[in-house]
């Protein structure tokens, strides 16, 4: 049984930003001002596009994880654990002035995530290179 369907509703890029940082340690963000909670933003490998194609090519290596909103300088997808079947939230936003890729990654429930949205990141920087 999946847990935690409904995506939340404060997702996207607003500003260009994403979504504030949850109260809670269970999200990582390259746009986070917490330093607990605060990853590096991926530089772009090529243009736009050639960025974008990186990134999915990661997710589809990580395994679990399934886009569910893609639009020109963002990706939305969802990594459904194997053991608990809780959905949590990976977000691209792919700033092309600055050239960077902004992440967030986000628990849907629970407090603390045992660090995975961070080592999620660095798994998908490592699937990067």
């Amino acid at each position: 049984m999946v847990k935690n369907i409904k995506t939340p509703s404060n997702l996207g890029v607003n500003q260009g930003k994403l979504a504030p940082m949850p109260k809670s340690p269970n999200a990582v963000s390259s746009q986070s001002d917490d330093p607990e909670k605060k990853v590096a933003p991926i530089p772009f490998k090529g243009d736009l596009n050639e960025s974008k194609e990186k990134i999915k090519q990661a997710l589809n290596a990580y395994g679990n994880i399934r886009i569910v909103k893609e639009e020109n300088n963002y990706i939305h997808a969802v990594n459904t654990s194997t053991k608990m079947k809780y959905n949590d939230d990976l977000e691209f936003y792919f700033d092309e002035q600055a050239a960077v890729i902004h992440f967030r990654s986000a628990s849907r429930i629970g407090y603390s995530d045992m660090g995975v949205n961070r080592e999620r990141y660095e798994s998908l920087i490592e699937l990067l290179k």
